[in-house]
């Protein structure tokens, strides 16, 4: 190491943001994800006997992706080589490959390849990588924000254990924020700063789970905010709300936190939750999500989930489909939500679902026979001599508009598909035409 190069290091240690001067070194000085490398856990186990495969570390930004790859790169003996796939490309790929190589062959010594973002290289560039994995020339670590499942090649993943890690908890964020604040090596202590209870609880809060996010805050706090009488630099309520003035949005409108939420989002509409519904609603607008997006899965589910148990809702679904789109944000936010809270407290039935998926199944799968002559088109010259509408019964030449006869060809006839609940005003439907077909559940 050169005198510039030495200098340059010692100028990072105070000068570099405080989110990289408290990253972690050792697993000890790891907060959170005690999940996956607690004592007990099989990650932590690997890595302290140096055994580690290859891994995908997946989750929001802030939860130590990066930091979790240095420890490993710090507690085992492989080289460590780092790159992010928004910068990088197959060329330096290539020489890292390279040397690996040459380091497992004349040292016998692994080497252990970070990919920050790996989700951003395309499958060619992914592709690259197998057979180097596979012969264990380098042990990959890919690092992602996006459902691995989703964006890295199946192949890839196959070779590798993959790893969920979790947003901080507040706990966890709050003993970062008093390391940051006090400790004079890690931290910022020797500004003599201090943080009160309801500042570091409010930053913790309002952080998302992000560590860095808490950490920026309170750098920014400390940095900005003149010492008192006394000398101290003191970070109140007032100072915590100035440098967070809005919390972090996990979502992600084209990643995993999109199809969480939006799924979250239906399942309390199908589960009658109203208030639940209207929270997902407000996390999704809040986000940028599209609103026609969110009334087209309102729609939906009016249709799958609500069905004729009131057929309302999917008129008040479609109402609002068509309103959110004349109309827009900031007023559509109202539309959305009467539509979501009408189909979360209308009655429930999946029998129309059911009773499609049904059908569909049948007709993919046995011999489904012909439409009977008598239903055949009749509206053309030469018809009748076909045999076509002979002995069809107009139905409202008949009492109630009804009259029993065969609908289905002979190899279906008698097939259920429809069965109506006894939820709102499906229950109606389904005493009709128990009465019409004098038989219980006969339709």
């Amino acid at each position: 190491m050169d005198l510039f190069e030495y200098m340059s290091r010692e100028r990072k240690k105070t000068e570099s943001p405080l989110a990289m001067r408290m990253r972690p070194k050792t697993l000890e000085e790891m907060v959170g994800q005690r999940h996956i490398i607690g004592k007990e856990r099989l990650l932590y186990r690997a890595i302290r006997a140096d055994q580690i495969s290859s891994l995908i570390f997946y989750g929001p930004p802030g939860t130590g992706k990066t930091t979790l790859a240095k420890v490993i790169a710090n507690t085992t003996s492989a080289d460590f080589v780092q790159m992010n796939a928004t910068t990088s490309g197959k060329k330096d790929m290539q020489e890292a490959v390279t040397k690996a190589r040459e380091s497992l062959g004349m040292y016998g010594k692994k080497t252990i390849l970070f990919i920050d973002e790996i989700h951003r290289f395309n499958k060619a560039q992914q592709d690259y990588l197998l057979p180097f994995v596979e012969d264990g020339t380098v042990i990959l670590i890919g690092a992602t924000t996006e459902n691995p499942y989703f964006e890295v090649n199946q192949a890839l993943l196959s070779r590798s254990k993959i790893f969920k890690l979790e947003p901080l908890s507040k706990e966890d964020i709050l003993s970062l924020i008093h390391v940051a604040v006090y400790d004079e090596v890690r931290g910022m202590g020797a500004y003599g700063a201090m943080i009160t209870e309801e500042a570091a609880d409010f930053i913790a809060g309002m952080a998302g789970g992000d560590a860095r996010n808490a950490l920026n805050a309170v750098e920014l706090g400390i940095l900005t905010t003149e010492p008192g009488e006394d000398g101290k630099i003191r970070i109140d309520l007032d100072v915590a709300q100035e440098c967070i003035q809005r919390k972090a949005v996990r979502y992600d409108k084209g990643g995993d936190n999109h199809y969480d939420v939006i799924s979250a989002f239906i399942k309390s509409m199908r589960g009658t939750d109203p208030d639940a519904a209207v929270f997902y609603l407000a996390r999704m607008l809040d986000a940028g999500e599209d609103i026609k997006f969110i009334a087209r899965r309102i729609m939906i589910c009016a249709a799958e989930d609500v069905g004729n148990a009131d057929p309302m809702a999917l008129t008040v679904a479609v109402s609002a489909s068509q309103a959110v789109e004349r109309i827009g944000m900031p007023e559509a936010r109202i539309i959305l939500a009467q539509a979501a809270a009408y189909v979360a407290c209308a009655p429930k039935s999946n029998s129309s679902v059911v009773a499609i998926d049904k059908a569909m199944s049948l007709v993919r799968e046995k011999e489904t026979g012909q439409v009977p002559p008598y239903l055949r088109d009749a509206h053309y010259g030469g018809a009748a001599g076909l045999g076509h509408g002979i002995g069809y019964k107009y139905a409202h030449d008949y009492p109630e508009h009804f009259v029993k006869q065969q609908y289905m060809p002979d190899q279906v006839a008698g097939e259920k598909f429809y069965e109506p609940s006894d939820n709102g005003y499906e229950k109606e439907i389904r005493e009709r035409l128990d009465r019409l077909y004098h038989r219980e559940g006969e339709v």
